[in-house]
């Protein structure tokens, strides 16, 4: 197993209602929250989130990327009926010999970058995990390719900063367990795809998928100082073929975006950010209206532009 730690060195200069689980508040601490969640039981139909989390300074900054994730985790965290677990898959996790869930009852935070301000470095997000509900669903799940179950990371991994950046602002107490799952970098766009459709069933079972990635990502044409709506024509025009895509139900036709020859390689030189919104869209369905929120771009050249199912 490896893992990718991409450098966001040139972003540096970037500028309560109660809630249950089973009964049980989740003001309780974490260990208590831990020790309930053993399995998954049936809920409502939880929602499925794709977030572009951008530069990891968005964590800690009061812009409108953060302020935006801080109203989306408000109006989750109003709804009756609360997630038992969040799974999150982010851009930042990848590997090469399976599909990997984070197994570990304590995930560390890791800070996955450098180049950045010590208030950065030091931020944590202690959510706790959930061992025996990724043991379980390490089993239930399937690898699109050979059909083997995945695999349990129990102590190498944890959350990195493409979900604790999100999370921390969605789900400021921590107290919600969260599960990692890895991506298969080896494997082809409708490997991911398929997956995420596996992943769709959870969201009746209590889950709240989030795929963290960014629909345009170029690191190496970043504009430092750049308004949150400029953009380079390429970046602009392939955003909204993604949002057309969703927008119209057409959620199969994102995998097909390497078809877009230059646009696409502009768009992802690597395309770690793009397949989380694969596993997003996978797990919703083309019947569900979906929501667009911040749709605009940072740095020129990375789109921050986000959307809810559900």
């Amino acid at each position: 197993m490896f893992q990718r730690r991409t450098s966001l060195a040139a972003l540096a200069g970037l500028a309560a209602l109660p809630v249950a689980l089973g009964g049980i508040s989740l003001r309780a601490n974490a260990a208590q929250v831990r020790t309930l969640l053993d399995s998954l039981r049936p809920s409502p139909r939880m929602p499925v989130l794709f977030v572009g989390h951008g530069s990891p300074m968005n964590a800690i900054e009061d812009n409108l990327w953060r302020r935006s994730w801080q109203q989306v985790g408000q109006a989750l965290s109003a709804r009756s009926v609360q997630p038992q677990l969040i799974l999150c898959i982010s851009a930042h996790w990848l590997t090469k010999d399976g599909w990997y869930l984070t197994g570990m009852s304590d995930p560390r935070t890791i800070h996955d970058f450098s180049g950045f301000p010590r208030e950065l470095h030091e931020q944590q997000y202690p959510a706790p995990g959930a061992p025996a509900v990724a043991r379980a669903l390490a089993g239930e799940l399937r690898s699109p390719a050979d059909r083997q179950p995945l695999k349990v990371d129990e102590g190498e991994w944890g959350l990195d900063h493409g979900t604790w950046s999100v999370l921390k602002p969605m789900f400021p107490k921590a107290q919600i367990p969260v599960i990692q799952l890895s991506m298969d970098y080896a494997r082809s766009p409708e490997a991911h795809f398929a997956l995420g459709r596996q992943l769709g069933a959870l969201r009746e079972r209590g889950v709240l998928i989030v795929g963290s990635g960014n629909a345009v990502h170029n690191l190496r044409r970043t504009k430092r100082g750049s308004a949150p709506n400029e953009a380079y024509d390429w970046a602009t025009e392939f955003d909204e073929q993604v949002q057309g895509h969703i927008k119209r139900g057409e959620l199969e036709s994102l995998v097909q975006f390497q078809k877009q020859g230059e646009l696409a390689r502009l768009a992802h030189p690597t395309h770690e950010h793009y397949l989380p919104l694969l596993y997003a869209a996978g797990a919703a369905s083309a019947r569900e209206m979906p929501r667009f929120f911040n749709t605009g771009f940072q740095s020129a050249s990375i789109s921050m532009r986000s959307v809810i199912w559900g």
